[in-house]
Parts: structure tokens; sequence; C-alpha cells
């Protein structure tokens, strides 16, 4: 039985390379779909330091140093950087037609931008559900930006990952991931500490396991908690995009100087018969044939 590579297991062997899947949505344009990444980083970066400028004009310099010791902070961190990254990916696609960049380096990047993906698709929905559920207590804030930057780390996340599960033509998440979503929570679960010890604070209090100890029960099951929900979110995203997969039929939208959308240009053009299994079909049925091959539209950048 052959090995399986890590790049198979995480679906980004070379077999998919011309598929562009994290480029290409089923229902935009590889250009507009860029525009549109590049917006939501922006507003991120742009949210975050005005938060932090917030803090240092407000007499509290301290909750700046504080934000990384949060769960909430690193993965709205992530999906600003998964953002940007993609939307230049893209963007580099729409101009081009090639992933310029992913084709220039390792194709370890390939994994870890896979791993990005299923990271800022599940934990975005995990700090939703904990924050609402566990953490946020009545009535609501009466400030209007304490309001604001709940709103934009606690609910337009899980909007943002809504988004990048439905509009792009990425595959399922692979399973091999799993373990690494439960080894970064474990990781956070150090920093958690490792704040508490050095700092004498909890990021979040259901992590104290009191002065002796006394609460460790209650700590660990919401843990086991924690992991049980990040397992569901995981399979609905991942049943998600099959499911947007199912109905779109594969369909992409690519890059008009694709290759891809050369060769179904050139039938187009001359609308002849290729092999003698076409003989007898209508002219446009070749074309609609070798069109529905070639995985989609072409499209302008």
């Amino acid at each position: 039985m052959p090995r399986l590579s890590l790049t198979t297991l995480f679906g980004v062997d070379p077999t998919t390379d011309d598929k562009h899947h994290f480029e290409t949505s089923w229902i935009l344009s590889p250009a507009i779909l860029a525009g549109l990444r590049g917006l939501f980083s922006l507003y991120i970066f742009t949210s975050i330091f005005v938060f932090w400028g917030w803090y240092g004009t407000h007499n509290d310099h301290a909750s700046i140093g504080h934000s990384f010791s949060y769960f909430t902070w690193l993965t709205y961190w992530g999906i600003g950087f998964y953002m940007l990254f993609a939307a230049i990916h893209t963007a580099f696609y729409a101009r081009t037609g090639h992933s310029v960049l992913l084709d220039r380096w390792p194709r370890a990047f390939r994994i870890l931008h896979s791993l990005l993906y299923v990271t800022i698709t599940t934990y975005p929905f995990l700090v939703t559900v904990v924050f609402w559920a566990i953490l946020f207590t009545p009535p609501w804030y009466k400030k209007t930006f304490t309001g604001w930057q709940n709103i934009s780390q606690h609910c337009l996340n899980s909007v943002y990952a809504l988004l990048e599960i439905i509009l792009p033509a990425t595959a399922p998440h692979p399973f091999i991931a799993i373990p690494f979503l439960i080894l970064v929570l474990l990781l956070y679960l150090c920093i958690a500490y490792i704040t508490h010890e050095t700092e004498g604070w909890y990021p979040y209090t259901f992590l104290d396991v009191g002065d002796h100890g006394q609460k460790s029960k209650r700590v660990m099951g919401y843990c086991f908690g924690i992991l049980g929900a990040i397992l569901v979110v995981f399979l609905l995203s991942w049943a998600l995009i099959h499911l947007r997969r199912r109905l779109t039929d594969g369909k992409i939208k690519r890059a008009r100087r694709d290759p891809l959308c050369a060769d179904d240009a050139f039938v187009r053009a001359c609308g002849g018969d290729e092999s003698n299994e076409m003989k007898g079909v209508p002219v446009w049925g070749k074309v609609i044939g070798r069109f529905s091959s070639s995985g989609g539209n072409c499209l302008g950048a």
C-alpha cells in the first residue's frame, strides 16, 4: 500500500494545483474575491489599532499587552492575517492566472495555508459561542465603544468565517487537521496559565482552579466541553463546505489568464471535431461539454 504524503493528507498535492481552491469562488470573480478579502483584512487591522488607541488615550495601557493573552484577540489577529494573505494570493491569481507565490514557495506553505484556513473557519465560532453563552452578562454595554468592540470580535468574526465557508471554492477540511486544532487549544492553555503565574490574573475566569485547586474539576469540565465544542464546530464547518461543493457542483470562476481558460476559449473559437467520439454531436454540444469539463467560468481580472 503506497504511503500517503502530508500534501495528500492536507489536500494540497500537485494534482489539485490547477483547481486554485483558495484563490477562486463559485460565484465571485477572483478580482472581487481578492477585494472583499482585502476589505475584511483592512477592517480587522484598523479596528485593532483603534482599540489600542482607545486604551492608550484612556489610561489603560496595560490592556494593550494583556490582549495577547486572550484567545479572542489571537483568533482575531489570525483572521486578519489570513484575509491579508488570501487577498494577496487571490489578487496575483486574478492578474496572472497562476498561484504566483505558492508556486515559488516550498509546498509546506500550502499545508500551512490549509491549516490556517481550517482555524479561521472553526475557532471564530467557538469564540462566539463561549463568549455569548458563558462570559457575557446582561445588560448590553452602555459605552458605544465597548459594544462595537464586542460586536467586531465576537460577532463579525463568525461572519467572516461563514463567508469563507460559503464563498470560496475550497475543498472540505482534511480530518488530519483535528489534532492540530486540539494542539493549538492546549498551547493556548499554556499561555493562559503562564499569564496567571507571571501577572497574577486569568484571561478567562472559568480557567481559575482556585488557591488550592478546589475548582480543578470544574475547570476540567470546561476544558472537555470546549474540546467537544471544537469537534462539533469542525464537523459542522466540514459539512457546510461539503454541502456548498455539492450544490455548486464544483463550479469555479477562473481568471481569464488561467491556462485552463485559454484551452476552453480555443475550443469555443474552433468548434470543430476533436475526436471520433464527438462525431455527430452538434457544435454547441461540444462547446458546452468541454466548458463543463474545464471546471467553471472564465472571467477577466
